[in-house]
């Protein structure tokens, strides 16, 4: 069957196991082409077989025994222009998954760029319609998060970023609301307003909510720190190339609300984002000052390079007042979660079993990983401060992602089931379907999870 006549060449998924099989199906020819190249069902070899006219008659992919669904998404830069379609679906992955792999292997950050080699890429049918429906959302979804994180600070401060917010929540018929610059002080949001006011692009506190207000209350928080120079503490110039990502969390709830939205799950969400830039000036907030949070607790800034943690102590308090259902911050919070796990695992702190279990559990399924810290409680002795209630950083160099999770714990009195999510939000090397830069690592387990936990009706 040829693409051009409207049909779809058929790809063999074949392992170790089933290629013997497999090639007994095949015409002589097209067994003596597989010889001729030496093909062998390895994870990353791909051929494809001929007609007896010499035409396209399909393809042969290797895969491993619990196939990756970024495996799927090399095979769109492998295979001929056209349409595909699976002849049997993969063994041992969801075949939307397999489909979300083959549309994430599009994503290319062009915006600054004149496109030279960008050219179209072959198609691959969906295993239904609404199967193909659902993983445009999702793919859609994480294309925004990606935008967003890899566009550079001159083109996305916290107006932008307020912005694009209010485009998302136009999208979906939620609200949209924020608090800017000094009207943060009049809202008692004055740690936002702290770590802010060092700019000259106004501080504030975006706020979209969607939903039936008789569902369950979801609540989303992300840090939205649109460049972080470290402050007065400043951070070294190595250290400083890649903060345009220190917005990574609001990034991934904002493109994870937009996900919810579309896909109509049973929930009452907000989603809150402190959007400021981290800046040095005569108006920065200084080593030693002290903070009042709208918690009440007074902190003192023993670090200003630690200023995710404090605009996010407001933004818990507001949500916590709520008494959510369930609530979730995700942070680009600390470079020694990254020393422990690396660029790939964010961190996930929670005292909630149950939570911690199905979003480990979902991101196993959906293969988006996380791993579970401690949030040990003797640890947050490492906080205390002679001059306030607590301090933004520990005494010591040790356990500094427990310590920035307790702190924020600090915050949370109410809400009975609360994660922190510490993530990287960033691939920092080239990989299929995810190309370095911007990633909204965990989107698609916490998507997983309330989607099982609150489904659409």
């Amino acid at each position: 069957m040829s693409a051009g006549d409207g049909g779809a060449w058929p790809l063999h998924a074949v392992d170790g196991e089933t290629f013997a099989a497999f090639k007994q199906m095949l015409e002589p020819h097209q067994r003596a082409w597989i010889e001729a190249n030496g093909f062998v069902p390895k994870a990353e070899n791909c051929l494809v077989l001929p007609t007896a006219a010499g035409g396209i008659a399909g393809a042969v992919v290797g895969v491993e025994k619990s196939p990756k669904l970024w495996r799927f998404a090399a095979l769109r830069h492998q295979l001929p222009l056209g349409r595909w379609r699976f002849a049997e679906p993969p063994s041992g992955i969801d075949p939307e998954l397999v489909q979300l792999g083959w549309r994430l292997g599009a994503y290319r950050f062009a915006r600054y760029r004149q496109e030279t080699d960008a050219k179209p890429l072959p198609e691959l049918e969906p295993p239904s319609v609404a199967a193909g429906e659902s993983v445009e959302r999702m793919a859609a979804a994480i294309d925004f998060g990606r935008d967003l994180i890899n566009t550079p600070a001159n083109d996305l401060g916290p107006e932008e970023l307020a912005r694009a917010a209010a485009e998302t929540a136009a999208r979906v018929g939620a609200s949209f609301d924020q608090v800017v610059g000094d009207d943060l002080l009049k809202r008692d949001f004055g740690s936002i307003h702290a770590v802010g006011k060092g700019s000259a692009r106004a501080p504030r506190l975006i706020d979209l909510a969607w939903g039936d207000p008789a569902h369950p209350r979801v609540t989303l928080i992300g840090k939205g720190v649109c460049f972080d120079s470290g402050g007065l503490d400043l951070k070294t110039a190595e250290g400083m190339r890649l903060m345009k990502k220190d917005m990574g969390g609001a990034a991934t709830v904002l493109a994870l609300f937009r996900l919810v939205a579309e896909s109509r799950l049973a929930v009452r969400l907000r989603c809150l984002v402190p959007a400021v830039e981290n800046s040095v000036s005569g108006r920065a907030f200084r080593p030693g000052d002290v903070i009042r949070t709208r918690r009440g607790l007074s902190v003192e800034v023993g670090n200003t390079d630690a200023e995710g943690r404090i605009i996010l102590s407001d933004a818990l308090t507001l949500a916590d007042d709520e008494r959510p259902d369930l609530m979730i911050d995700i942070a680009t919070l600390t470079g020694a979660a990254r020393v422990a796990l690396g660029p790939e695992l964010p961190a996930l702190f929670t005292d909630d079993d149950s939570l911690a279990d199905g979003l480990l559990g979902h991101g196993r399924e959906v293969q988006d990983p996380l791993w579970r810290m401690p949030l040990h409680a003797p640890y947050a002795k490492r906080l205390d401060s002679p001059v306030a209630d607590m301090n933004n950083v520990s005494d010591g160099p040790m356990a500094g992602a427990v310590t920035a999770a307790l702190f924020l714990k600090a915050f949370v009195k109410q809400t009975k089931s609360w994660a922190h999510i510490d993530t990287f939000a960033w691939n920092d090397r080239e990989a299929p379907g995810r190309p370095k830069g911007g990633e909204t690592l965990t989107l698609r387990a916490i998507f997983a999870l309330l989607a099982r936990r609150y489904p659409a009706r």
